[in-house]
């Protein structure tokens, strides 16, 4: 197994994270990531009705953004979220992009839910 080059979680700049994340086929990586964990890349790109060099331009600038992680095995490239970084470097960020976008992953939405009977608010809704 063999890392591509990533940015380390201190590196991962605000500013970088945000632009690879306004694009809206972009997004829907990340998206999809949250939902499903690691995938390949041939599946990441799938369902974006996308050319494969376009798929391949939009993992980059993710990996390059510190938002995803790719590793290869052979001549398979898998990708997965860097979550754990993200949410270290800048708390509920990703969270609120993804609610934002209508995409929110399980485990903001189970958080969500936490937090809402905590507070009491559940009822309210």
């Amino acid at each position: 197994m063999r890392l591509l080059p990533h940015p380390a979680t201190e590196d991962i700049e605000l500013t970088e994270v945000l632009r690879a994340l306004s694009d809206p086929i972009r997004l829907k990586i990340v998206a999809r990531l949250a939902t499903v964990g690691e995938m390949t890349c041939g599946e990441a790109g799938d369902h974006l009705g996308v050319h494969k060099s376009t798929t391949s331009h939009h993992h980059r600038t993710l990996r390059e953004a510190g938002v995803v992680c790719t590793k290869q095995e052979g001549r398979m490239k898998y990708i997965s979220l860097r979550r754990d970084d993200l949410d270290a470097r800048f708390p509920g960020l990703l969270d609120s992009i993804l609610a934002a976008s209508g995409d929110a992953s399980p485990s903001a939405a189970s958080r969500d839910q936490s937090v809402l009977a905590a507070s009491g608010e559940r009822g309210r809704r």
